[in-house]
C-alpha cells in the first residue's frame, strides 16, 4: 500500500508541474511576442533615426533664414534650426512674436508641399494658435519618404486675414511611413471641431463614417459636406445634435481618391459656411453611386434621412425609408407622415409612411413591375383649413432598380387599401364562401360595401378627408365619401386575388359636376366597372337615403357614361 501510495503521489506531482508549466507558456508567447514587437519598433527607429544622421552629413546645415517682416514684428524660431536638414518621420516648428499684440488675426500659417504627387496630393496645412506671443506644431509627412518645402507665414499687423512670409526650409522624411495630420483651419478651431481619425488620409471601401465633435455648435446649427472627385461635387447638410454629429458618407464616383471637405456655419453670414477640416479617402471600391438630389426644404422641416444613402440601389420590389424629423424643427410635432412618389415612365404611385416620435421606418412596394424608379420623398403641407386635397413638398429625390418579376400594381396593396391586413382578409374570405367565379365574388364584395357603408355627408361638405382615409378606417367606422367605399372594395377585391384599380373621374347628379371615385375590377380577363357609393343610395335634402340597387355593378357603360366621367387611375 505504501508503494502505491507513494507512486500516486509522484504521479500528481508530475501532473502539477506539467499544469503549471503548460499554463505559464500559455502566459509567456504573448509577453515575449509584445516584447519582441516592441524591440522590433525600436530598431525600425533607430534604423531610420540613423537614416536621419547619415542623410545630414550630406548637407551643410546652414543656419535657417528669416524674412524682413520677421524683423519687422520680432519673430524668431526655437525650431527648425535649419534651412535644409533630414528627419524621421516628423519635426517640430516652434517660435515666439514680440510684438503680436499689434497682429490683426492670431494664427500661424504653416504650407507643406511635396515635391513629388503622392496618395494624398503634394500639399498640407497648417493653421497653428498663436497664444501670448507663442506658436508650436508638430507636422509628420503626408507622402512617406522624400523632399518637402515648408513655408511659415505669419498675420499682418494692418490687414486682416493677411499673411507675410516668414521662414522657408527644405526637408528630407527618410520615413517611408505617411501620415497625413488632421487640420482645423481657424474656423474649424472656433467650432471646436475634432473628428474620430487618427489621420486625415484614409482607405475605405464604398462609404466612409463620419463622426466628430463640435463643442460650440448648437443644436439648430448644421454642418456642410463637400466630397470631390475630379469634376464631381456633391454637397449635403447634416444636423448637429448635443454637440456632436455623425453620417455615413457614400463615396459615389468609384475608385479613387475622394476630397471631403467638412464645413462649419459662418458666424458672419447667414446661410454660409467655411471650410474647418479637409479629409482624403481612398475609395477603394470601384462602384459608383447616384447622389440623392435634396431641396431647401430638407433642412427647412429639420429632415435626416438615414437610408437610403444614395440613388441606384436594387430591390426584389419593395423598398425600406428610414429617417427622423428634428422635434425642434418647424410644424415637426404636426408632421405625422410622409409621402412617397414612385414613377416608373407615365405610371405614378403615391404611398404613405407614418411619423411615430419623430421617427420613420417603413416600406413602400415599387408595384409596376422591373425596370427605374424614379422616387420622391415629401413632407405634407400643414394646413391650417379642412380640404379635399393633400399638398406635399419633396425633400429628396433619387432611383431605384426594381428587380421583381411581375407587374403586379393592380394586386399588391396600397395607399388607402390595406389588403394584406387581417381583417380584410378574413372578410374578404367569409363573403366570397361558397363563390365559384370572380364574377360571383365580386358582386358579393360590391353588394356588402354598398349596404353596409353609409355615406358622410357632413365629411363631403366640410372637406374632412384626413391622410389616413382608408380602406380599413372605413370597415371601423361604417361611413365615408366615394374614396373610402372605393378603398374597402378593392381591398376586399384584391383579397381575394381579384385585381381592382381606383378610379378617378367626374360624376353629374346636378347641376354641377363634381370630383368622384369607383372601381374597375379584372373579372375573367375584362375590366368591370363597379360604383359602390352610387349602389349605397343617393343624397336628398343633404341627407343620406339609403336604397340599395345592384345598377351600378357592372353597369350599361352607355348610361353609366352620361353620368360618370373616367380621367384615371390612381395608384
Amino acid at each position: 500500500m505504501s508503494a502505491k501510495r507513494n507512486f500516486f503521489t509522484f504521479l500528481l506531482c508530475l501532473l502539477s508541474c506539467v499544469f503549471i508549466l503548460s499554463a505559464c507558456s500559455n502566459a509567456s508567447p504573448s509577453d515575449s511576442e509584445t516584447k519582441a514587437s516592441k524591440k522590433q519598433e525600436q530598431k525600425q527607429e533607430n534604423k531610420y533615426e540613423k537614416l536621419a544622421e547619415e542623410k545630414n552629413k550630406e548637407f551643410e546645415l546652414e543656419p535657417i533664414k528669416l524674412t524682413s517682416y520677421s524683423e519687422e514684428i520680432g519673430a524668431t524660431f526655437k525650431k527648425p534650426e535649419y534651412k535644409k536638414f533630414a528627419v524621421n518621420g516628423k519635426i517640430m516648428v516652434e517660435g515666439e512674436i514680440e510684438k503680436h499684440s499689434l497682429l490683426k488675426f492670431h494664427y500661424a500659417w504653416i504650407k507643406v508641399h511635396s515635391d513629388e504627387e503622392g496618395p494624398a496630393g503634394n500639399k498640407h496645412e497648417y493653421y497653428t494658435p498663436i497664444k501670448d506671443g507663442k506658436f508650436k506644431q508638430e507636422i509628420h509627412f503626408f507622402n512617406g519618404e522624400g523632399e518637402y518645402r515648408i513655408t511659415v507665414q505669419l498675420p499682418s499687423t494692418d490687414r486682416e486675414n493677411y499673411y507675410y512670409d516668414t521662414a522657408k526650409f527644405e526637408v528630407y522624411n527618410v520615413n517611408p511611413g505617411i501620415q497625413r495630420d488632421i487640420t482645423y483651419t481657424p474656423f474649424g478651431q472656433d467650432a471646436e471641431l475634432a473628428l474620430n481619425l487618427d489621420s486625415s488620409f484614409v482607405e475605405e471601401d464604398g462609404i466612409f463614417q463620419l463622426k466628430g465633435k463640435a463643442g460650440s455648435l448648437r443644436d439648430e446649427d448644421t454642418i456642410m459636406l463637400r466630397l470631390n472627385k475630379d469634376s464631381e461635387t456633391w454637397k449635403h447638410v447634416i444636423p448637429v445634435k448635443n454637440g456632436g454629429f455623425s453620417y455615413d458618407i457614400p463615396l459615389f464616383y468609384g475608385e479613387g481618391v475622394h476630397k471631403l471637405e467638412v464645413l462649419v456655419p459662418d458666424k458672419e453670414r447667414d446661410n454660409y459656411y467655411q471650410t474647418a477640416t479637409t479629409v482624403l479617402i481612398d475609395n477603394k471600391s470601384n462602384r459608383t453611386m447616384k447622389p440623392i438630389e435634396y431641396s431647401k426644404t430638407y433642412m427647412e422641416r429639420g429632415v435626416t434621412l438615414e437610408y437610403p444613402l444614395f440613388g441606384g440601389e436594387e430591390s426584389e420590389g419593395t423598398f425600406n425609408i428610414k429617417g427622423s424629423i428634428d422635434p425642434k424643427a418647424e410644424f415637426a410635432p404636426e408632421t405625422t407622415h410622409i409621402y412617397i412618389t414612385s414613377k416608373k415612365g407615365e405610371d405614378e404611385a403615391l404611398d404613405v409612411i407614418p411619423v411615430k416620435d419623430f421617427q420613420f421606418d417603413d416600406s413602400f412596394y415599387l408595384r409596376f413591375g422591373p425596370g427605374t424608379y424614379e422616387v420622391t420623398v415629401s413632407v405634407p403641407e400643414i394646413k391650417e383649413k379642412n380640404s379635399d386635397y393633400f399638398r406635399y413638398f419633396g425633400f429628396a429625390q433619387f432611383e431605384v432598380e426594381s428587380k421583381a418579376l411581375n407587374d403586379e400594381r393592380d394586386l399588391l396593396p396600397s395607399r388607402g387599401v390595406q389588403s394584406d391586413a387581417p381583417q380584410i382578409e378574413e372578410l374578404a374570405k367569409e363573403l366570397t364562401n361558397g363563390k365559384s367565379t370572380d364574377r360571383e365574388k365580386s358582386k358579393a364584395i360590391y353588394d356588402y360595401v354598398a349596404q353596409n357603408i353609409s355615406y358622410d355627408v357632413g365629411k363631403y361638405k366640410n372637406d374632412e378627408f384626413e391622410w389616413d382615409d382608408s380602406a380599413l378606417k372605413t370597415l371601423e367606422l361604417k361611413t365615408g365619401v366615394c374614396q373610402d367605399y372605393a378603398y374597402l372594395a378593392i381591398a376586399l377585391l384584391r383579397a381575394s386575388n381579384i385585381e381592382a384599380r381606383f378610379i378617378e373621374g367626374m360624376a353629374r347628379g346636378g347641376f354641377w359636376p363634381a370630383r368622384h371615385a369607383w372601381v374597375e375590377a379584372n373579372i375573367d380577363g375584362s375590366w368591370v366597372t363597379m360604383d359602390p357609393t352610387w349602389g349605397a343610395g343617393y343624397l336628398k335634402d343633404n341627407q343620406f337615403v339609403a336604397k340599395f340597387t345592384e345598377t351600378y355593378f357592372d353597369p350599361n357603360m352607355e348610361e353609366f357614361k352620361k353620368t360618370h366621367t373616367r380621367t384615371g387611375v390612381s395608384y
